[in-house]
């Protein structure tokens, strides 16, 4: 009875340190690849926005900004501005699609249209809600125009529904409303900053 007990007791110590030095090994891997991933992140984020603003000369992250509401939230906000003037916002969200949430970065003019849109992430069905992110999947094949290419120039007045003023993506309508719903909030909350803010922070 009393080797049965030491054997555990053993048994225990044993798995205790290699649980302590799995977790210590886990921690450093962490500190170690953390800042490489948010560089790359904020490099990828970064391009992401001049691609958006071409000619753009500055992003400033918006302190603040509001969260969203409901299913759609909203990380981050970055204020663009050229010559020294506000040019647009650019808002990174998420919300429900398919297979998940989606975030998209999305780009308002003081124009109130949209600048642009482009998909970050996104977990829905390969070769169907998918191809929100392909850049070879076209809605409009004769102008080439992509799923999210569309929505370039749109006025935030209009309805973004889809399969109305919206073209929906092949048998994913589910996506193609989820998407046009976080375009449409993302972009009236960016252009109600702009307005209260009279482009400035």
């Amino acid at each position: 009875m009393k080797t049965l007990l030491k054997d555990v007791i053993r048994l225990g110590l044993i798995l205790t340190a290699f649980t302590v030095v799995a977790c210590v090994g886990l921690a450093f891997v962490n500190q170690v690849t953390k800042p490489i991933i948010d560089g790359l992140d904020a490099r990828r984020t970064e391009q992401s926005l001049k691609n958006l603003f071409a000619g753009a000369e500055s992003f400033e992250m918006v302190p603040e900004f509001p969260a969203g509401a409901g299913a759609v939230k909203f990380a981050s906000a970055y204020l663009v501005s050229k010559g020294g003037q506000s040019i647009g916002l650019a808002v990174k969200a998420a919300g429900p699609t398919y297979g998940g949430d989606t975030v998209l970065l999305v780009g308002v003019g003081s124009d109130a249209k949209v600048a642009g849109v482009i998909v970050l992430d996104n977990k829905d069905t390969p070769g169907l809600g998918a191809n929100a992110k392909n850049p070879n999947y076209y809605v409009d094949k004769a102008s080439k125009t992509t799923f999210p290419g569309q929505f370039r120039g749109k006025p935030l007045s209009d309805p973004f529904e889809a399969k109305k003023d919206v073209i929906a993506i092949t048998a994913s309508t589910i996506t193609s409303r989820g998407i046009a719903v976080i375009v449409k909030q993302a972009g009236d909350a960016a252009t109600a900053y702009l307005a209260a803010h009279g482009g400035k922070q």
